[in-house]
């Protein structure tokens, strides 16, 4: 019997485990993507963008542009190295740096501190224009701006509504229940008012009490998602006049800018993303081993479940997922351990639904699955009573975590249990070949 090495991120290390390999069904990978020329990627999308006219023919002197950017949360999009090209291509379309200002897309999150502020729009444009922060519960800050079809009050940044022309700056990769993050996001719930968020992610919950996480609302999933949908409404509100955002590899290198008009340029964004990321695997396995991909992607729980999904979406139900997330900062956010403190999933969703926020809801994601599959989670020793309230089996090693797995198999009469193998499960969608 032939075993095949596998080597998995864990931290700034790694950690390998020996599998037969005709036990391995599929390794699942995404597509390579080479990293571009930043400034002539950007360049590119202004002046040749994807369903509207140039950026330099949109706007005229005297307009007053508010560019809404990710905040400190999605650092990773590199908005502090092509921001200034975006300023720059303005200017020459007659905006000086006074008539142009940014709004943090934060949403319910804290306000930047000014070294987050440099770290999101590079030293040069912080010298050059305002920065706005946004508050969510500042209600003399909002313009209400009327209901979607699902109900939805939209509350949104004075600053932003009352802007001569919006460009939305961001990146896009998969979300947990809006499908794919980016675009409408910027303004609901980036700009959007405290209210106006408890609403409209409440629909990632089933309509009735009790049914848990809406099936419709999932990440890579936009037909249908009312999340997404209800998002996309509250944006076209505004009439943002032009979006750039990055797509970046799974070496935190753009790979890819979008530009031009919001929703066509963002949609293309979200092809190239699932273009990239989305793989096609035989069959659902006994055993999934997923991992976050080493550091800093499982720095904490919190970054490191975000490919739990990936990893449920290849496993038998029932079955087994072996997650690699060291976690050496495992109670960061304490908003996301703190939501672990419920007996069951249903007190767990009816605190939810009174008090929703993202933290909460990967808790009650993570909680759900841990009850649907059983899941061990390899992490430092010292993790182990916390990672039991989350309702995973905490183990040491990968070998440990594979040596119970086979045990439990074996129980059931499984002597030889199927492996799939998500080696940077939080970069693929993986898709059940038909």
């Amino acid at each position: 019997m032939t075993e095949k090495t596998i080597t998995f991120g864990y931290g700034t290390g790694t950690q390998t485990v020996s599998i037969p390999e005709e036990q391995i069904l599929d390794i699942i990978e995404g597509h390579p993507a080479p990293a571009v020329d930043m400034e002539k990627a950007v360049l590119d999308c202004l002046r040749h963008p994807t369903g509207t006219a140039p950026l330099a023919e949109l706007v005229q002197p005297g307009d007053k542009v508010c560019f809404v950017c990710a905040d400190i949360t999605r650092a990773w999009n590199l908005s502090n190295q092509f921001l200034i090209y975006i300023v720059n291509e303005l200017n020459r379309a007659g905006i000086p740096d006074s008539d142009m200002y940014v709004v943090f897309a934060q949403g319910t999150h804290r306000a930047h501190t000014p070294e987050e502020d440099v770290r999101v729009v590079g030293e040069e444009v912080a010298r050059r224009i305002r920065l706005y922060q946004h508050d969510s519960r500042d209600k003399d800050n909002l313009v209400f701006m009327g209901h979607t079809k699902l109900d939805t009050p939209v509350w949104l940044d004075r600053r932003v509504v009352e802007a001569d022309k919006v460009i939305l700056v961001n990146g896009i990769t998969t979300h947990l229940f809006a499908g794919y993050g980016g675009g409408r996001k910027l303004i609901l719930p980036g700009v959007a008012g405290w209210d106006t968020i408890q609403k409209n992610h409440c629909h990632a919950l089933a309509d009735q009490f009790g049914g848990g996480v809406n099936p419709a609302t999932r990440a890579a999933v936009l037909e249908n998602n009312p999340v997404s949908d209800d998002m996309q409404e509250a944006c076209d509100m505004v009439k943002p006049c032009f979006l750039v955002h990055s797509v970046v590899n799974d070496e935190g290198q753009i790979c890819r800018m979008v530009g031009g008009d919001p929703y066509k340029a963002w949609l293309e964004g979200v092809r190239e993303v699932a273009r990239i990321q989305k793989v096609t695997y035989r069959e659902r396995a006994d055993v999934t081993f997923g991992c976050a991909g080493g550091y800093p992607k499982d720095v904490n729980l919190y970054q490191g479940c975000k490919f739990y999904d990936a990893a449920a979406e290849t496993t038998k139900p029932g079955g087994i997922i072996i997650a690699i997330v060291e976690s050496p900062e495992i109670m960061d956010p304490p908003a996301f351990m703190g939501s672990f403190r419920f007996d069951s999933e249903a007190d767990m969703e009816r605190a939810l639904r009174e008090n929703f926020t993202i933290p909460f809801f990967a808790a009650f994601n993570l909680f759900c699955l841990a009850h649907k599959y059983t899941i061990y989670m390899v992490t430092r020793r010292e993790n182990f009573d916390l990672v039991r309230k989350t309702g995973q089996i905490p183990a040491e090693t990968v070998e440990d975590a594979w040596a119970m797995a086979q045990a439990q198999c074996a129980e059931k009469g499984i002597s030889k249990p199927t492996v799939n193998v998500l080696p940077h499960g939080g970069s693929v969608i993986p898709s059940l070949a038909k």
